[in-house]
């Protein structure tokens, strides 16, 4: 029992340490190993070298199959393109497996006692997340070596030896369960490399581990499949294709294990060898004979998932793709995309306020609360997609942009309901009772509006380009707002004295507009303050005399 428990040890810290590898390469390299992919895509040969690349640097090729997943999803890249990526990324995670194959187990106090020094410093840095992979390496090497002192004495029980010796009976049986074990373990690599260590200690029958790295490679293309189930059906259609060239690379290759075993066997040495070059002769073969299916698999695909129809008006694509959360820098930019689509819908809300204002036009005006229920949505949406990324998956710059979108969407979220407020305002004290502004106070009121469309629209531009010149412009635009709306509010007062009869009646109105008016554009403004902060460009004491005069 004992043993067991330490071989069960040994495989989990297998697993440990090959997620440990993969996510922090993602958040050291993520956005440039998408660039790479995004690049690369314009024949199916460069797309699989850069799949081959990408992929040996993740060690998964799970997580390059959810990256361009989500290039295809977004339509970045086309079907066929991706799957000729994924041909390469099955290569090169066999690729991997080749290099572990070695005995490296020297290297292994190494690098965790590198990695250690480096990331318990500074984690969030990059030096830290390169001392995570490197820990990560290093104990993976490390479980290694403790699966094959286990295996050593399991392997010498008479029940372990007829429990090997049932499954190898059955083909189906070695391929069903080396795929549900590369499910389970979320890796297929740590699979093959499992096996290769069991069939170097004796643990199992060459062929039986033959099977269960056909099944390996099989429950990778299903792992990918399951974890976008929920994604939209064109980011659903690479893993799809995927399992799909792996099954028919399955179908043909079980057969010819036996041939394998007899021609090829006697060439390679170590059992580990003919298990890890088997996993790479196998991803060669489909990626090299099955690349020119591309296209006639991508056809298929797109018939078993089609495409929905094109959304109406009322419908729209939607950025919070889930398979993303795999890669941080992805989802980043997809929450940012959604947050510019909250920013659009709060315009739109803002332009039809004013011309409610205008003309009275009542339907307009439930039309345009209604639609702050599409900006308060959007707000939880993006909040909640945003916390199932992991701040400390986050680089520093990525964690800013966390920061940044949360702030965003905040801001605009509160103006939607300031809007909301101001249409109830202008229903009840101006066109239910049929009063208008005078000639001079409406002429106030579109001054102030227009500064604030060019400002929210300027504000945008700070957001997406995070440009330090526009966000200092902005908020020189927050002080001239705030002295044109003193200015209004003084001559308004002299209309007043005057004794204007239409003043007097939208008096009350007419204050608490133009007041409800300088909210919005000091929430506009406020986008500006994390990106000057950030660039070290914010006095603080300027900060704080901002909000001072804002209380005032």
């Amino acid at each position: 029992m004992k043993h067991l428990l330490n071989l069960l040890a040994a495989i989990a810290l297998l697993v440990w340490g090959t997620h440990l590898v993969r996510t922090g390469i993602l958040r050291v390299f993520g956005a440039n190993l998408r660039h790479v992919l995004a690049r690369s895509v314009g024949n199916r040969f460069t797309a699989a070298l850069s799949g081959i690349g990408v992929t040996a640097l993740v060690q998964s090729s799970t997580a390059t199959a959810l990256i361009t997943s989500s290039f295809v999803g977004q339509g970045l890249i086309s079907l066929p393109a991706a799957l000729a990526v994924m041909r390469g990324a099955d290569i090169g995670t066999a690729l991997i497996a080749v290099v572990f194959s070695f005995d490296l187990s020297w290297l292994s106090p190494l690098l965790i006692f590198v990695g250690v020094v480096m990331f318990i410093p500074r984690q969030a840095s990059t030096s830290g997340r390169i001392g995570r992979i490197l820990i990560g390496l290093g104990l993976m090497l490390l479980a290694l070596r403790l699966v094959t002192a286990s295996t050593e004495v399991l392997t010498q029980s008479p029940a372990v030896k007829a429990l090997f010796t049932s499954v190898g009976s059955d083909l189906l049986l070695e391929i069903t369960l080396g795929m549900v074990l590369a499910v389970i373990s979320y890796s297929s690599l740590a699979v093959v490399l499992l096996i290769a260590t069991l069939a170097s200690s004796g643990g199992i029958p060459l062929d039986v581990a033959l099977g269960l790295v056909l099944g390996a490679n099989l429950g990778s293309g299903l792992l990918a499949v399951l974890t976008t189930a929920k994604s939209s059906i064109e980011t659903r259609q690479v893993p799809l294709g995927t399992l799909a060239f792996k099954l028919l690379g399955v179908v043909v290759t079980a057969p010819f294990i036996g041939q394998w075993l007899l021609h090829v066997r006697p060439f390679l040495g170590d059992p580990a060898n003919v298990v890890v070059l088997f996993h790479l002769s196998f991803n060669v073969v489909v990626g090299i004979a099955f690349i020119g299916l591309t296209n006639p698999i991508a056809r298929m695909t797109q018939k078993l998932l089609p495409k929905a129809e094109k959304p109406t008006s009322g419908e729209r694509p939607n950025h919070l793709d889930p398979s993303a959360l795999s890669t941080p820098s992805l989802a980043i930019s997809n929450a940012a995309r959604e947050a510019l689509h909250q920013a659009d819908v709060v315009e739109s809300m803002l332009l039809g306020m004013l011309e409610v204002i205008q003309k009275n036009d009542l339907k307009l005006a439930e039309d345009l609360r209604k639609m702050d229920d599409s900006v308060d949505q959007l707000y939880s949406s993006i909040k909640y997609y945003l916390t199932k990324i992991s701040r400390e998956a986050l680089a520093e710059e990525e964690s800013r942009r966390w920061t940044d979108i949360i702030s965003f969407t905040i801001n605009m979220e509160q103006i939607g309901d300031i809007i909301e407020r101001v249409l109830i305002d202008i229903e009840d004290k101006k066109i239910k009772p049929g009063r208008n502004f005078s000639e001079a106070g409406m002429a106030e009121i579109v001054e102030l509006h227009n500064r604030l469309v060019d400002n929210l629209r300027l504000s945008m531009s700070v957001f997406l380009n995070g440009s330090v010149r526009d966000a200092q412009k902005l908020l020189e635009e927050k002080a001239r707002f705030r002295d044109l709306e003193r200015a209004y509010a003084t001559t308004h007062l002299g209309r007043l004295s005057a004794n204007t009869v239409q003043s007097l009646e939208t008096s009350s109105l007419h204050i608490d507009l133009i007041s409800d008016l300088k909210r919005i554009n000091s929430h506009i403004c406020s986008i500006a303050y994390p990106i000057l902060d950030s660039a070290g460009a914010l006095a603080p004491n300027r900060l704080r005399a901002s909000a001072l005069i804002d209380e005032g």
